[in-house]
């Protein structure tokens, strides 16, 4: 049965980069000038860019992409006079398990995010703009492009951008659909057209990023945001959100809701208030645990519906804000099933550079076939937790670290589960065909 959400939860929605989803050709230039398309850009041209570098730093901007580091910050290390190009890339190459919300942003609503393209560029002195997107999002890849081109005919893009001596030129790159891509520097390897895997920091890409040449990388939703401010000013930014977590974010709800979807909110509403807002459980449905930020972050349970979901709030319940890929599971749901198949994915897309991630999610993989096959053992789930601490913080980037998450989290709350396949009270949810090579 759906629910009607309460008036003081309705009031925590925020559409601000999700205002325009709905209008008629949303997509399009023209719907976008006349709902203060450019009208940031225009603003942005006729000032220092020091000046909106130190503007994003006032407003709090913190990375969407999972991170949430300060971004002005980020802006302000590009050494500046250095006689080197600088490069923006943007990272568009979402595609973890859950999270969904630049998709639809670049779909829905692609010029925000040139426009955010051409500020940052502007204020970083970069002349030339990536955007990576995945390669298996066709729709939102035509739609960008599209916005591209438009933008190229308009004057927004290309030489002496409306007369102010600024030049840019943006490429939209489809990768190949390999999520260690998302990873920064894999990015850019990808992008310099070698294989997508991580680099050594340092050095940073800060100083040597693509190229070897100054570059910062941010997420779509961090770059789309910044037209925003601009236009609304830092303390606009700032009444929306908490101290610390600043301005509205854009929570992916997926799972055993009556409503699954986009929602943006100011930062630090609830999981109880989200789902309120998703129209409530299903029905015969129990909240039994979810995901904060995506599987790369660890799981969380029915106690910790009231939690803040900022980056200091969920970090205080032990899990990372990340993507706010919120994905809600029920009392229906085996937590073992769930976390056997996100690390199937894990071990998929590990780039086999190093030895902890190859290997580790490899064999963690099959011992969750012994287990979820009625073979496994007591010395499994030690085995396991062993495999985890080898992994974590001993990989070169963050999958390895992040693969580690489910399965921790989920023997921390859910031991009990993994005990109940081990000793025979819960029926074997795979089958022996499995177990082949799992031993």
């Amino acid at each position: 049965m759906t629910t009607t959400p309460r008036r003081e939860v309705l009031e925590k929605l925020t559409p601000v980069l999700t205002k325009r989803w709905l209008s008629p050709n949303a997509w399009a230039l023209k719907t976008y000038e006349q709902l203060d398309g450019y009208a940031a850009l225009k603003k942005a041209l006729k000032a220092n860019p020091d000046d909106l570098i130190q503007l994003i730093k006032d407003s709090g901007l913190r990375g969407r992409g999972g991170a949430g580091f300060p971004t002005g910050l980020k802006w302000g290390f590009i050494p500046q006079g250095d006689g080197k190009p600088h490069y923006l890339v943007v990272n568009a190459d979402e595609g973890e398990p859950g999270t969904c919300k630049d998709l639809p942003l670049m779909t829905h609503d692609p010029h925000s995010l040139v426009e955010g393209v051409i500020i940052a560029s502007y204020a970083i002195r970069a002349e030339r703009a990536y955007i990576y997107i995945r390669g298996e999002a066709v729709h939102a890849a035509r739609r960008l492009r599209n916005a591209v081109v438009e933008a190229y005919d308009k004057g927004y893009l290309g030489r002496n951008i409306l007369g102010s001596g600024f030049n840019l030129d943006v490429v939209v790159h489809s990768g190949a659909g390999a999520y260690i891509c998302g990873e920064e520097t894999a990015l850019l390897d990808s992008l310099e057209g070698f294989r997508g895997q991580p680099r050594l920091r340092p050095p940073f890409p800060a100083t040597h990023g693509l190229y070897a040449s100054p570059t910062v990388v941010n997420n779509v939703g961090t770059i789309a945001s910044v037209p925003y401010i601009v236009l609304g000013g830092a303390d606009w930014w700032k009444t929306m959100g908490t101290e610390k977590s600043s301005g509205p974010m854009i929570y992916s709800l997926s799972g055993r809701i009556n409503h699954p979807g986009q929602y943006e909110a100011s930062m630090g509403i609830t999981l109880r208030e989200l789902i309120e807002l998703a129209g409530g459980m299903q029905d015969g449905h129990q909240l039994r645990f979810w995901t904060p930020g995506g599987s790369s972050t660890p799981l969380l349970t029915a106690d910790h519906m009231d939690v803040p979901l900022d980056f200091e709030g969920v970090a205080g319940a032990g899990s990372i804000l990340g993507t706010t890929a919120t994905q809600i599971f029920s009392d229906q749901d085996c937590p073992v099933y769930a976390t056997y198949r996100w690390l199937e994915f894990y071990h998929h897309e590990s780039c086999g550079k190093c030895t902890p991630c190859r290997e580790g999610n490899y064999w963690m993989v099959r011992v969750y076939q012994r287990i979820l096959s009625g073979q496994g053992t007591h010395e499994d789930l030690d085995t396991l937790l062993d495999t985890c601490d080898n992994i974590l913080g001993r990989s070169f980037c963050g999958l390895g670290d992040g693969a580690t998450s489910p399965v921790t989290s989920s023997l921390q709350y859910f031991k009990q589960d993994y005990l109940d396949y081990i000793e025979g009270r819960t029926a074997p949810r795979l089958s022996d065909k499995a177990l082949v090579g799992a031993h």
